[in-house]
């Protein structure tokens, strides 16, 4: 059987992507220029680590972004849109010593393998500004920023706890820590104190929080989770000054007798919240690093035996807060601010951070449920302070779970009878009055601190010398680069045991005695904490340009995952802050100020089903891959390969571990780039989460073919920039469907609604294949179709500009703009009533005059049936809304 030769041709993928890829690449379509007169725009997505694939959660974040960057194009701005790699970090140094091969390989290696797909997306990125955060001139960048950072006081160096794994000699990352032990070695993690480097970022907590004000194109709940981060709080400070000692027990009373006659302040320093509640106080609480615990522990076995059982605890707060409340009874005891004559005890416990307020909190335990059951486990005074609504305070008394809600302060003196935010100002002014405390602002924030025992990261650039400390490297030294030549056999940071590189011919800058390097290589965080201003300054092994860098900052439009909400994006905001303050940045062009990212959009993961084996326990690794699993006719599942049962576990995000991923390139070379873009963003609302499914995925490849025989099925002579001005009959309601439908896609690109968009992409192209013309207004509509797709799809839209006679690239082409009048009905539709009873409609021009209306009306066939031989007595027109015939 012939082919039928009227028949359009078929679209094919796998000839179409590679080509029009070949031509934007020698074209060099996608290179943004820093000098050009265009308003500026700058797209980013977060760029990824190279773990040596990418996977269907990339494609869509950076699919979301493309969709941004190409729109914008078309809109007339000059577009950053680049790509990099976060390629510093603790995988590869897990690779290597895995397999025996280097990180710095296995980082590069998987940068080759990631890129290819990416292009093969056909993103519009401009390559020509790539970078890996290892390369060397990224790392020198980063090593002059923290000397200026040092120069301006954001730097410095402290003792701090890390979890310490004593088996493999290195500091762990709490979330290394999995029930108290290492991740790898299995050994019990201590905490250690060592010496660490911190970046300063309390100095701009206030700032960092009023900013939050200004991001309105933010999400809310990032903005929450950033000021629940930052975690203002308003409160007291206060004194406890030391009661007379009434321990007669020695070593103790000899400790606290010397404690009193040498300690020139005598007392302890508490910051709360609460000091409406003080009256309710039944206990004072240390962190075991507080320095009255730490001098406890160096004169009493037992203080010291606790200390170290807190210390087998993570140092996280989330370890801290689940852990079993513990407290060690130091036996000094302090004055009570407000009540005459009463002391209070003074405990060391567990869940008290040193890291907050002063590492000394007061417990109420009628209040607070972790002080109540710490006080119930020890035995301690409950007293409650504040009656819930509609409570007698003669009778009420706190059980099992402490009240935490608003009430009326009683059994508390001058408070009585004074609500929370009158009772907290009134014991601030009252202990303001005493000269025991003052009215002070706190933050959750702490200083971050930098220090990594790690090869494969930024190195420091110090030098430590016996006798001027740490010194730092001159800037014209830099970039301190990392030697290739190490080893993993030993455990610990290769660095540190290194034959030459640590101290071979290295001297103090300042005294030029022999001295040594500092080994410890920055967190990676601090890798992503700028980057967004290297694509904009241009790095490059010269240096790069910050002025650029400058003019491209603000990112307009950022766009990543939410599990990036706090520490990332406030790093990266901080980081912004300081190289403003030391000169580097300049954004006082900005209305976001100091401000990285103005707009930021957290996109939903993509979701598969899991399945597993069902004779298999879960433990023991039984997950299969999807395209392994078939299904049976009565709902049941078959694994392919082996022909045991299986069982269809949750839709979760694509893990690697559960083997419910889909590999990009599968979907690339089975149905090609566009597909698998537009089934990424077409399914749902960019920030739910989209269930990959082959249904799907086939849906959205017939409709690629759907646009392309719309187009391959048309012979209009008029190009795809037509206007049909003058269009009538069925060309005058095509041409309104179509830019009604620019008009709501526009918008739903603008709102991250990309969901919408496709929605009326859908429809647009519906109905082009229904419409038979081949006149102006067909090619008005498919002219508006290619340019709305060509986000979404851009080998196609390609292919389809060319075919129907599009001047230049698509790419390059103006987004097309509603024709206003288009948007208006010049005809309006009436029910009609028939005794209040609809019957039929009317569609009518708006300005029709009301006695044809009436005509019309009575001539309806329906209205006719419904009023049979009854006489018409009168017939109500309500302009523009309704017609009701009153019929007896």
């Amino acid at each position: 059987m012939s082919e039928n030769p009227n028949a359009p041709e078929k679209y094919n993928a796998a000839e179409v992507e590679p080509r029009w890829q070949s031509v934007w690449k020698a074209r060099d379509v996608y290179r943004a220029h820093d000098d050009s007169d265009k308003p500026k725009f700058y797209a980013l997505e977060m760029f990824p680590y190279p773990s040596g694939r990418i996977h269907m959660g990339h494609v869509r974040n950076y699919a979301m972004g493309d969709v941004v960057a190409r729109y914008k194009k078309a809109q007339g701005f000059e577009v950053l849109h680049p790509m990099g790699w976060d390629s510093f970090g603790m995988p590869a140094e897990n690779a290597a010593i895995a397999t025996g091969g280097h990180p710095k390989d296995w980082t590069y290696n998987n940068i080759d393998e990631m890129r290819t797909p990416m292009q093969r997306l056909g993103f519009a990125l401009d390559w020509s500004r790539e970078f890996a955060t290892s390369d060397v001139a990224y790392y020198k960048e980063q090593q002059r920023i923290f000397l200026k950072f040092w120069e301006k006081g954001l730097v410095y160096r402290k003792t701090a706890k890390v979890n310490w794994d004593p088996v493999d000699n290195t500091v762990l990352a709490n979330e290394q820590v999995i029930d108290g032990k290492g991740w790898r070695s299995g050994a019990v993690v201590e905490q250690r104190d060592m010496d660490q480097w911190f970046y300063k970022i309390t100095n701009y907590a206030e700032d960092l929080l009023k900013g939050l004000d200004g991001l309105d194109r933010w999400p809310e709940k990032v903005r929450t989770m950033q000021a629940n981060w930052i975690g203002k709080s308003e409160g007291a400070s206060i004194w406890f000054g030391f009661a007379e000692n009434t321990e007669t027990s020695s070593p103790k009373k000899e400790l606290f007798d010397e404690a009193l006659a040498t300690d020139q302040d005598g007392g302890i320093e508490v910051f709360t919240t609460r000091p409406d509640t003080l009256f309710g106080a039944s206990f004072l609480a240390l962190s075991p690093d507080h320095p009255y615990s730490k001098w406890l522990a160096n004169n009493l076995p037992e203080a010291e035996a606790f200390r170290a059982e807190c210390a087998k605890i993570g140092t996280s707060e989330a370890d801290i807060a689940t852990a079993p409340k513990l407290g060690f009874d130091t036996g000094l005891r302090v004055k009570h601010p407000f009540v005459e004559g009463a002391t209070l005890p003074v405990w060391i416990a567990n869940f008290v951070l040193m890291g907050y307020g002063t590492g000394a909190v007061f417990g109420c335990p009628a209040h607070d449920q972790r002080d109540l059951d710490f006080a119930r486990k020890y035995d301690l005074p409950v007293k409650a302070v504040v009656l819930p609504d509609g409570e007698d305070a003669a009778t009420y008394d706190v059980g099992t779970e402490a009240y935490t809600g608003e009430g009326k302060l009683f059994n508390s003196g001058f408070l009585d009878g004074l609500n929370k935010s009158k009772g907290i100002k009134a014991a601030i002014h009252k202990i303001t009055e005493m000269d025991f405390g003052e009215s002070v602002t706190n933050y959750r924030l702490r200083d971050w601190g930098v220090s990594r025992q790690r090869y494969w990261g930024c190195p420091i650039p110090v030098i430590k010398c016996g006798d001027c400390g740490s010194v730092p490297v001159p800037e014209d030294q830099l970039p301190v680069e990392l030697p290739y030549d190490i080893s993993f056999e030993k455990p610990g940071n290769p660095l540190d045991h290194h034959p030459t590189w640590k101290s071979e011919g290295v001297t103090c800058p300042t005294c030029g005695k022999a001295a040594e390097r500092e080994t410890d290589t920055l967190d990676t965080f601090g890798d992503s904490s700028w980057y967004f201003a290297a694509f904009g300054g241009s790095l490059s092994a010269d240096g790069m340009d910050w002025d650029a860098a400058s003019k491209w900052l603000p990112v307009d439009q950022y766009v990543g995952g939410v599990e990036h909400a706090v520490l990332h994006l406030l790093y990266a905001r901080f980081f912004t802050r300081g190289l403003i303050d030391c000169g580097l940045l300049d954004l006082s062009h900005s209305q976001f100020g100091g401000e990285p990212f103005a707009g930021l959009f957290t996109q939903g993961m993509v979701t598969h089903a899991t399945y597993a084996l069902a004779d298999e326990s879960i433990e023991k690794d039984s997950w299969v891959l999807p395209e392994d699993v078939d299904a049976n006719d009565d709902g049941t599942f078959v694994h392919l390969p082996t022909g045991r049962p299986v069982i269809k576990g949750d839709i979760i995000k694509m893990s690697k571990s559960k083997k419910n991923v889909v590999d990009p390139n599968e979907i690339i070379q089975g149905y090609g780039a566009d597909v698998a873009r537009w089934f990424v963003l077409s399914d749902s609302p960019p920030e739910r989460d989209v269930e990959w499914t082959e249904s799907g995925v086939i849906g959205a490849w017939r409709f690629s073919k759907k646009v392309w025989n719309v187009v391959s099925d048309t012979t209009s002579a008029e190009g795809p920039l037509a206007v049909a001005s003058d269009a009538s009959g069925d060309a005058l309601e095509l041409r309104k469907l179509a830019h009604r439908a620019l008009e709501k896609l526009t918008a739903g690109i603008e709102a991250f609604r990309f969901n919408t968009s496709v929605a009326q992409i859908y429809e647009l192209t519906n109905a082009l294949s229904k419409y038979k013309g081949q006149d102006a207004a067909r090619m008005e509509a498919l002219g508006i179709l290619i340019r709305a797709i060509a986000p979404f799809m851009p080998h196609l839209a390609e292919e389809c500009w060319s075919k129907v006679g599009g001047e230049d690239l698509v790419y390059h082409a103006p987004w097309p703009v509603v024709d206003p009048k288009m948007l208006v009905d010049d005809t309006i539709t009436l029910p009609l009533q028939v005794n209040g009873k609809r019957r039929s409609e009317l569609n009518i021009p708006k300005d029709m005059p009301k006695d044809e209306i009436e005509k019309l009306a009575l001539a309806d066939e329906a209205v006719q049936r419904s009023i049979g031989d009854a006489t018409v007595r009168k017939i109500i027109v309500v302009p523009g809304r309704i017609v009701n015939i009153v019929a007896k």
